[in-house]
């Protein structure tokens, strides 16, 4: 049988079934077997099926990857980018929202802000960060840090991971509208350089309220969008279960939303996804995050937020 600490999608069975043998003849190795050779020849075809599979991922299949629970979430590109981090919690008004990790430290020598979306990678975890979806104390926490570090010159990265905000009836009854918009606002009004990357899941306002960035950078097989699959499939045709033909219609993809401008760069994922070698996942977005960075060093206040406002005037522009 397969590893049970590697989890597979449904449509990467041929993969699943050829490290199960891998694994059988792995075992029988410990009998003194002589199946060194037959072990590398899997190993390769295991190899080529999974850069077949990934080369040709259907909007669906992106969106079951974007999902996947072994993906490196934001603490984990805390953990590898970011050194003396200090967590800040809380929004000086109602109280912590898990869902929101923000606070200060720096990337490679320099300070920086960073907020995201924490999904967790355990039940427990996921129950402790509501699996990524904050509530409206977690965007007025976000416009907390992004108005700190205006004030002392200290860029700003999001890290995007969540399906959306939550939609409780607490968090409406606390404004979560309205904390998503003073959100994006705070975002657009920063005299700072901000970037953002989706490392998985954009979903919404909720994506939005912390995306609205100098540079938006999208791992290439994350999904970016106005609402899930699942629910626009609900609401156009009364049927969640057609939720594959509602993500192949609303151009999710990050080479989509490439296309028409809506983000800036696409991060090349390792063969079979970021959760198949989250180290060289991150330590790509590491050099997009530099580099984007770099393209605003020595740019006055005044210049970061027009060239920001005018990048999203020319997305409207160029898709009315």
């Amino acid at each position: 049988m397969p590893d049970p600490m590697r989890s597979y999608l449904d449509f990467e069975k041929p993969v699943a079934e050829l490290d199960a043998k891998i694994d059988e003849l792995r075992a029988l190795a410990g009998d003194g077997s002589n199946i060194g050779e037959e072990v590398a020849r899997l190993q390769d075809k295991a190899a080529q099926a999974l850069r077949e599979l990934y080369a040709e991922l259907t909007p669906w299949q992106k969106t079951q990857v974007a999902r996947h629970p072994q993906r490196p979430h934001c603490i984990d590109y805390i953990n590898g980018l970011i050194t003396e981090f200090t967590p800040f919690a809380g929004d000086r008004k109602f109280g912590e929202d898990e869902a929101m990790i923000g606070g200060f430290g720096r990337f490679r020598g320099d300070s920086i802000c960073v907020i995201g979306q924490e999904k967790g990678a355990t039940t427990e975890a996921r129950l402790k960060h509501n699996f990524g979806m904050a509530r409206p104390e977690g965007y007025r926490k976000a416009v907390r840090l992004m108005e700190l570090a205006d004030r002392f010159g200290i860029p700003v990265l999001s890290l995007v991971d969540t399906a959306g905000a939550y939609p409780g009836i607490g968090a409406e009854e606390r404004g979560q509208a309205e904390a998503i918009a003073r959100s994006t606002d705070a975002c657009l009004a920063l005299g700072v350089p901000n970037v953002a990357v989706i490392v998985g899941e954009g979903g919404s306002g909720g994506a939005i309220a912390i995306a609205t960035a100098n540079r938006v950078l999208m791992l290439e097989h994350a999904v970016y969008s106005v609402i899930s699959p699942e629910g626009a499939a609900s609401i156009l045709w009364r049927d969640a279960a057609k939720a594959q033909e509602a993500a192949t219609n609303m151009k999710i993809t990050a080479q989509d939303l490439k296309h028409f401008g809506v983000i800036d760069e696409v991060l090349k994922e390792p063969p079979g996804g970021a959760h198949r070698d989250p180290e060289a996942m991150i330590a790509t977005a590491g050099e997009a995050i530099a580099a984007a960075l770099a393209e605003f060093r020595g740019l006055d206040a005044a210049t970061v937020r027009t060239r920001r406002r005018q990048k999203f005037l020319e997305i409207g522009r160029r898709l009315v």
